[in-house]
């Protein structure tokens, strides 16, 4: 194992940690956007009200992405294992 293949490996892995975690990132970032507004609109400044929706959108977003998200992972692994069994 030389010095590319550790580089791509790693690369790879960060591909991946992004693209599974990235929809439920940008879920907890555009509702805590949009409760933002609502309360400098409204002029409410009730902490607990940006937690709740940001776990109810987070989980949301986490089943319905979970098969996407599944095969990404699966696909990764295979390739790890793929590489292991080649040495």
């Amino acid at each position: 194992m030389n010095e590319q293949m550790i580089l791509d490996l790693g690369r790879q892995a960060l591909t991946t940690t992004l693209s599974v975690a990235g929809p439920m990132m940008a879920a907890a970032l555009l509702i805590g956007l949009c409760v933002s507004l609502f309360q400098a609109v409204t002029q409410i400044n009730e902490m607990t009200m940006t937690f709740v929706p940001k776990m109810v959108g987070i989980m949301l977003t986490g089943l319905l992405a979970l098969p996407w998200m599944l095969q990404i992972m699966l696909n990764f692994t295979r390739g790890i294992f793929d590489l292991i069994a080649n040495m």
